[in-house]
């Protein structure tokens, strides 16, 4: 029998995860024996590593959604994707990390290989890929706002700054939060010739190509953190969030004359490359970003 090898993602909350649905439909386009689950891990300081090495050492991963049904024949635990809001304390946990993660100084991957965990950020290659490819906006000289700094807007900035935009445009709730994420991004811009500078939520200025919504206000339900004169007809306007979290912003687009994008191709092109970083075959995602997008749908219609 060949050993079924686990991974999960880890956060909290976790419950409304899709990942094990992607990587579901991962492995059986790629021929992979493995399992993907969730892991729910404690808010208190300490915690979240406590339960990852938890998950790391157990026969057959044999914790959190795994708990009930490890069976025989169960490979170990192999690594884990990490969300909010333990993107940070991910980080810390690699003893290798890649040249993104340490830019990012947040990671949303770990592999457990052994004694030297690899910590890495696939957050922005996967947010690139899917304003590039699947929604066919090009990156190159266009101007990008991004709205956040923390672990969401980290592990974005970097990969934003290499598609070569004429200038990102960094805005948080909290200044110097986001005056440190430029700082540590400003030798990357220049090496790349992009512009990157700080500005406030009140006055990011007007009428970009891309706006990225990186920061915990749909999340919160905390309205749309930026002026609609941000946007143009015709700016692609993109939520990290997804489902019912990313409405009021996708809304707020649309009635400004954008193009309104929620978070779901990034998330499955995150996880697309977080696959080729475990398996080493970065699966096809087109099929599996369809299915996902109708799954919602339908979960959307009967709720209704």
């Amino acid at each position: 029998m060949t050993p079924i090898d686990h991974y999960a993602v880890a956060g909290h909350p976790v419950a409304h995860s899709q990942s094990p649905f992607i990587h579901a439909m991962f492995a059986a386009a790629t021929g992979q024996a493995l399992r993907y689950g969730r892991l729910l891990c404690p808010l208190a300081d300490g915690e979240f590593a406590r339960a990852v090495q938890h998950f790391a050492d157990a026969p057959g991963g044999s914790v959190g959604e795994f708990a009930a049904d490890a069976v025989a024949g169960s490979g170990p635990a192999r690594g884990c994707n990490v969300t909010v809001p333990f993107k940070f304390a991910a980080f810390a946990l690699g003893a290798q990390v890649t040249e993104r993660a340490e830019l990012a100084q947040a990671a949303n991957l770990l592999r457990f290989d052994a004694g030297c965990w690899l910590a890495d950020n696939t957050d922005g290659a996967g947010l690139v890929r899917d304003i590039e490819h699947n929604a066919g906006v090009p990156l190159a000289r266009a101007r990008v706002l991004l709205i956040g700094a923390g672990g969401a807007a980290a592990g974005a900035l970097g990969a934003l700054i290499a598609a070569g935009p004429a200038e990102v445009v960094l805005c948080n709730r909290t200044a110097d939060k986001a005056e440190a994420l430029a700082a540590r991004h400003a030798p990357w811009a220049a090496s790349h010739g992009v512009s990157l500078r700080v500005t406030s939520l009140q006055h990011p200025g007007r009428e970009f190509d891309v706006v990225v919504n990186a920061s915990a206000s749909s999340l919160h339900s905390a309205g749309v953190p930026v002026p609609a004169g941000s946007l143009r007809t015709g700016t692609l306007a993109l939520d990290m969030m997804y489902g019912a979290a990313a409405l009021p912003f996708l809304e707020w687009a649309a009635a400004h004359g954008a193009r309104g994008r929620d978070g779901l191709g990034m998330l499955v092109e995150q996880a697309a490359e977080s696959f080729g970083v475990w398996r080493g075959v970065r699966p096809e995602t087109a099929a599996v970003l369809a299915a996902l997008q109708g799954r919602l749908a339908a979960a959307a219609a009967t709720a209704s």
